[in-house]
């Protein structure tokens, strides 16, 4: 259920979603994120996931994201959390 940074980019053509405020998505992101604040994501997941598709999913320090993926999981669909978040990725960079 978790992956870390260095794996996530080792990876291409994959959906990652950015749970964060839209003030911090749009201060910046992980590349290629789209952003999907996570109380709208936990309210109506059929609306923006596919049960056949991964997603991968951040918040700033791994916390929340991990919990939005429990809760993902829990209903059927293929989540993965990026341990350590935002932060994580800027330490990476």
């Amino acid at each position: 259920m978790n992956i870390s940074i260095h794996d996530l980019l080792n990876k291409n053509n994959i959906n990652i979603i950015d749970i964060r405020s839209v003030e911090k998505y749009n201060d910046n992101h992980i590349d290629n994120a789209i952003h999907i604040p996570m109380l709208l994501l936990l309210k109506e997941p059929s609306k923006y996931l596919n049960k056949n598709e991964d997603y991968y999913i951040y918040c700033q320090y791994g916390k929340n994201s991990y919990k939005v993926c429990l809760n993902l999981i829990k209903q059927g669909y293929r989540v993965y959390n990026i341990l350590g978040g935002y932060e994580a990725w800027l330490l990476d960079r």
